[in-house]
């Protein structure tokens, strides 16, 4: 009943967040086609009782209505404080975590989600209901990936991370979030990078739960370059919930770091460096495309920011930010991205955005 899959990586076609709508076909690619398949990413969803009610279920019918293979959400369940007065779970209680549950369940093709900060570690906060960070992620660890499946309606067998790398509220534990999956020649994983200082700072920083998971990442991050490679793969997408940042332009939404040392350079903790790191090494080594992406910050965008130690942009690397919830665009943000994914093209990936029509408030759909 269950399959195991193979699957693709996108190599993105453009370097602006303008191209994400580019067709694979007319670049030099060796077939004259549009795409093979596609998937959908969403994440920093839902974040107010009108995400949870309505924008959440129509993002979900909404890609129930695609042809997208599987759906990736890359973090956050709720948004990083309880709101008193909610109607939907906006604390760290057990509710939140079966009603994100009862939303992945409800969705048609494979759906995997890799946790985000807010989900555990910033539920130490008192608005969040002051709970133990580690219990929260034991918590979700139990919830979403106590089987090696997916979740989803047709759930898939993916490859998990099992060795006793990380920390649980009760001692070492396995990684288990971080999960592997190959499809038609691409290899796609998640891995468990934390906003939030990537759980060095905020309410209750924890350096030794940073440094096991962080080794286990990085682990995580080799272990499946060399599985692409040995699989023949053409592509890579690493899924996760931090934005890390990558240069010194957007310190409005990431933290700001020089991008050839990638050394952090606003003062705060770098729980990012080292992993950052092993990506760029392994991304140049690999040579093919390899797609990061993340939310976190919550601005749609895809973008080549990664260069080398000399200052080289890497060209077969790009990120692309999810939609999430924007507060100053009031709640309007409610939407996924849909990747098209052709193996046989250049660039393996491209991406469309897609503006969900019963979320639209500032131009209603026709």
């Amino acid at each position: 009943m269950h399959r195991k899959l193979v699957w693709p990586l996108l190599g993105a076609a453009a370097i602006a967040a303008l191209s994400v709508s580019v067709a694979f076909g007319n670049n030099g690619d060796r077939n004259n086609k549009t795409f093979e398949y596609s998937i959908g990413v969403w994440g920093d969803l839902p974040y107010s009782d009108l995400q949870a009610i309505t924008g959440v279920p129509n993002v979900i019918a909404d890609m129930n209505n695609s042809d997208i293979e599987f759906s990736v959400h890359d973090g956050d369940l709720k948004a990083g404080s309880g709101t008193p007065g909610s109607t939907t779970p906006t604390t760290c209680s057990d509710a939140v975590y079966v009603q994100a549950l009862g939303y992945f369940n409800a969705l048609d093709k494979p759906a995997m989600l890799t946790p985000g900060d807010n989900d555990w570690t910033d539920c130490d906060r008192p608005a969040n209901g002051g709970f133990n960070s580690l219990e929260r992620l034991d918590h979700e660890r139990q919830v979403f990936f106590s089987t090696p499946f997916s979740l989803g309606t047709h759930p898939i067998r993916q490859d998990v991370q099992s060795t006793l790398d990380c920390l649980g509220v009760h001692g070492p534990t396995a990684c288990v979030e971080n999960r592997r999956w190959t499809y038609k020649g691409v290899t796609y994983a998640t891995l468990n990078v934390q906003g939030s200082c990537n759980n060095l700072c905020d309410t209750a920083p924890d350096p030794a739960e940073y440094a096991a998971r962080n080794a286990a990442d990085i682990a995580w991050v080799q272990q499946t370059f060399a599985a692409a490679k040995a699989n023949a793969s053409i592509a890579i997408m690493l899924i996760s919930q931090a934005n890390p940042g990558f240069d010194l332009s957007d310190g409005t939404r990431a933290p700001t770091r020089n991008p050839g040392t990638l050394i952090e350079a606003d003062g705060q903790p770098d729980g990012f460096h080292d992993f950052l790191a092993t990506v760029r090494d392994e991304t140049v080594a690999f040579r093919r495309p390899v797609a990061y992406v993340h939310g976190d910050s919550h601005y749609f965008r895809t973008d080549k920011p990664l260069q080398d130690a000399r200052g080289r942009r890497l060209e077969n690397f790009i990120r692309l930010e999810t939609f999430g919830d924007n507060q100053a665009n009031c709640d309007n943000d409610v939407h996924w991205v849909k990747v098209l994914v052709d193996p046989s093209s250049r660039d393996v990936f491209a991406f469309q955005p897609q503006i969900v029509p019963a979320n639209r408030t500032a131009v209603p759909a026709p």
